[in-house]
């Protein structure tokens, strides 16, 4: 009996598994049929709108998990992979931090080989698509500077953070990242200066032209420069503020999210994640750029920068549900202060640009009109009839045109 009440319990869940498969794939075949188009036109829109109905599919499964309780939510995820469910050790990236150990004659260098795993290659793909995502080289190294701040910050939180000097600058933001950002920007570079001239594929007489069209089918249809400019004003400031916010709170949900749900980083989950954040990403920045910069036209932001900020924000209500001790965990004194001296200087810099500054620009502008004015006032009496010799000028000018 036992047993064939298993063997029935396993018949409604492949049942009920099916018939979930089944029911987001015809939401996904609606969606990219009749959704709406987004920015992009390359490779082909219903490629872009895929991705908009796989969003709402990755929010709804959020929402579903986030109002599970802890353990039915951590157990859920054995019926995507049987391993999962189970916690997990995290690797701990600090210990001994010497480049050269003396005391390893066999392999002195075993600290930098033991370092150089699969996250290294992951470190700066991910960091060339996010510079074709962003394309403003100070805006990267913003965020990538930014997020090895967080690690040293949050270490005590997370042992996966806790790495060595070296590996923080020099393996991930000089070489990793910096590398990958700079391999983004020559990209960038060489797709602003194509000539985006298209002709259809049937219509090229030659073999090699055709195989040349196909290629460039996956690059962009026009080229947009991005021109972020946040000093220009306090709007553009505080919604290039929101991006970077929103940048690496994602990145923080990345390494939050397998430590709640008990995945390990080389499962295929993580990396299908990554895969979709940098598909959806794309057209996100494109979307509130376009927004930022001609706001009439645009009246509102894109739908696929509205789903990307509530999945991000989501996942970040996971992670406050499922481990609020592990967030809890205050910050080392010497790192608080740090953050607020940090947040005082970008709080004063604002108002200095954005007010102070404005003020004293004004009163400076204020101050020299008056001062031509009383030059102008003395020029008129100097002249000993009482008109200046500017209203003189302008009368001589009114008789020529008269005479003409």
């Amino acid at each position: 009996f036992i047993r064939m009440m298993k063997q029935s319990k396993q018949f409604v869940l492949f049942f009920t598994f099916r018939g979930i498969v089944a029911s987001i794939l015809v939401f996904l075949c609606f969606g990219v049929t009749q959704a709406k188009d987004g920015p992009f036109s390359r490779p082909h829109p219903a490629y872009w709108r895929f991705w908009l109905c796989v969003s709402v599919v990755y929010e709804l499964f959020l929402i579903f998990i986030l109002f599970q309780t802890v353990q039915d939510g951590r157990q859920f995820m054995k019926y995507i992979d049987p391993h999962l469910g189970v916690p997990l050790p995290e690797r701990d990236y600090g210990g001994n931090c010497l480049i050269y150990d003396h005391g390893n004659e066999t392999d002195p260098f075993h600290n930098i080989w033991d370092k150089l795993d699969g996250f290294v290659p992951a470190h700066f793909f991910g960091w060339y698509l996010k510079t074709l995502m962003i394309r403003d080289w100070w805006m990267c190294m913003i965020i990538s500077v930014m997020f090895e701040f967080l690690e040293y910050s949050l270490e005590h939180q997370l042992p996966n953070f806790s790495e060595c000097w070296w590996d923080h600058w020099i393996m991930d933001v000089i070489l990793c990242n910096g590398l990958g950002i700079y391999c983004g920007m020559k990209t960038l570079s060489w797709l602003s200066l194509k000539t985006y001239k298209w002709q259809g594929l049937w219509n090229i007489p030659t073999y090699k032209g055709k195989m040349k069209r196909i290629v460039f089918q996956f690059t962009p249809y026009s080229w947009v420069k991005f021109e972020w400019k946040p000093a220009s004003s306090l709007r553009r400031w505080l919604a290039v503020c929101g991006i970077i916010f929103v940048f690496l709170l994602a990145e923080l949900n990345t390494f939050y999210l397998k430590f709640v749900l008990w995945m390990p980083p080389e499962h295929y989950l993580v990396l299908l994640r990554l895969v979709f954040f940098v598909n959806v990403g794309g057209v996100a920045m494109r979307e509130i750029y376009d927004f930022m910069d001609d706001p009439k036209f645009h009246k509102k932001l894109g739908q696929q920068a509205w789903l990307v900020a509530a999945i991000t924000a989501t996942e970040f209500l996971i992670v406050v549900k499922y481990d609020p001790y592990t967030l809890t965990l205050s910050l080392p004194f010497y790192i608080t202060q740090c953050w607020i001296l940090g947040i005082i200087l970008v709080l004063t810099w604002t108002a200095w640009r954005f007010f102070i500054r404005d003020i004293t620009l004004r009163y400076k502008e204020i101050r020299r009109q008056k001062q031509e004015h009383k030059y102008e006032r003395d020029k008129c009496l100097s002249n000993g009839d009482g008109h200046s010799a500017i209203l003189d000028e302008q009368s001589g000018n009114k008789l020529r045109e008269r005479k003409l």
